[in-house]
């Protein structure tokens, strides 16, 4: 049996679906699996680097396929890198899969698993539906799709049908695997599994022997921090605002890491308001990691409520590997808080909540003791909970399970109509 992992993006590439597709599918080779990963040739946001269309890396066979590579800039751009991936997937999976092979598919590009599902119904492949993002109802919640109801419609149920192929589909969080149960696919072919860390490649890094801390100028300071895609599931005015709130404050500075749709808007505002207790720095190579993850006191996380059942946050559990706090901003009664709450390794804001996250950060601040064994919770929940050897224990067993329940019927029999 192979196992064929399918997303756009996977090693060298550093985005949050590229670490999780190429962590699974090394740590799946060293159990023994033969593994194929089915990605493109693009690094995300680096236009310029086209990467080899064949090799193997530690083990894992990776097969990357051509695009025109219009790259994220334009909206049309982007559905036509989405679109030949899409065909040039469908077609490889007609020619390489077996009846006894698995394919784990992702959600970059969406609706992957619509046209992958056509092939390996055809083919008499099961399929892993690894759903890391839920569209089309991310679009909807971020209103695309507006004035196009009947497409969206026409987009879930298609989506819905994809999941029911022969199989399961694999959700990083409960509220996500109710939704799709109510949407009517049987609980029998749904699971939860949630995201990890690696806790060897992400570690706590003490501020005395920090470099990037002292590179950065923050040796002195209490240090809030950001780190990730600044994408449009995430809040950041309510961020923008304490931090206008504590610019007198000169213990206290916000380091914001990464980048992405939101980034030139929370710069440009920050310049704006005069906000020298905002630093931003651009995404660290995986060797500066645990650094720059550490550099900050306490790390903020972001979520829109109306996206709880679409997203999880995976920069989460990076920080839980960094062993820091985090302040959460967005639904109370979201996966991210009733983690914290439960855990006691963090705190909880709503949107809008200015006065609350002042007040949060600030008695951060004037506590370290407290701060310090939110962080050590937050280690020890990583190394219990979320931890990368307990996810590849859960993946082997799922897809031990898989293969044991695997049906012995034809292509045909199994249908390929939604």
């Amino acid at each position: 049996m192979k196992l064929i992992l399918v997303n756009r993006y996977f090693f060298p590439d550093q985005s949050a679906t590229s670490r999780m597709t190429t962590s699974i599918a090394l740590a799946l080779v060293q159990r023994g699996f033969s593994v194929t990963a089915l990605v493109s040739r693009e690094i995300h946001n680096q236009r310029n680097v086209i990467l080899p269309a064949e090799e193997v890396a530690a083990g894992v066979r990776v097969k990357r396929l051509t695009s025109p590579r219009f790259g994220r800039h334009t909206v049309i751009g982007r559905a036509i890198d989405y679109l030949c991936f899409h065909l040039f997937a469908f077609f490889w999976l007609l020619r390489n899969v077996s009846a006894e092979d698995m394919a784990i598919v992702c959600t970059d590009p969406p609706f992957l698993s619509v046209t992958s599902a056509i092939a390996l119904r055809l083919k008499g492949a099961t399929m892993v539906n690894w759903i890391m993002d839920l569209f089309p109802e991310t679009a909807v919640e971020l209103g695309y799709f507006r004035h196009w109801r009947l497409p969206a419609r026409l987009a879930q149920k298609a989506r819905n049908w994809s999941l029911k192929a022969p199989g399961i589909a694999v959700c990083p969080t409960g509220k996500m695997a109710a939704y799709l149960e109510q949407q009517g696919l049987p609980r029998s072919q749904l699971t939860v599994m949630h995201h990890w860390s690696d806790q060897e490649e992400i570690y706590p890094v003490p501020p005395d022997q920090n470099n990037l801390r002292t590179q950065w100028g923050l040796n002195d300071a209490f240090v809030v921090g950001y780190s990730g895609n600044f994408g449009r599931a995430h809040e950041f005015q309510t961020i923008i605002k304490a931090a206008q709130r504590l610019k007198d404050r000169a213990d206290i500075r916000f380091l914001l890491i990464g980048g992405g749709h939101q980034h030139a808007a929370v710069m440009e505002t920050a310049r704006r308001l005069d906000l020298d207790n905002v630093i931003f720095k651009p995404l660290q190579p995986i060797a500066n990691l645990s650094e720059s993850l550490s550099a900050a006191d306490v790390h903020l996380v972001s979520l829109l409520p109306e996206l709880e059942h679409c997203i999880i946050p995976s920069k989460f559990y990076g920080i839980l590997a960094a062993g820091r706090p985090t302040i959460f901003i967005g639904d109370p009664d979201g996966e991210v808080p009733r983690v914290l709450a439960a855990t006691g390794c963090g705190k909880s804001v709503p949107i809008g909540a200015v006065d609350d996250l002042v007040t949060t950060i600030c008695e951060m601040r004037d506590n370290p003791e407290i701060c310090a064994e939110m962080g050590h919770r937050a280690r020890q929940l990583l190394t219990t909970e979320y931890s990368r050897e307990k996810a590849v224990d859960a993946w082997c067993t799922l897809i031990a399970r898989l293969r044991n329940a695997a049906p012995s019927v034809s292509p045909l029999a199994q249908g390929i109509s939604p």
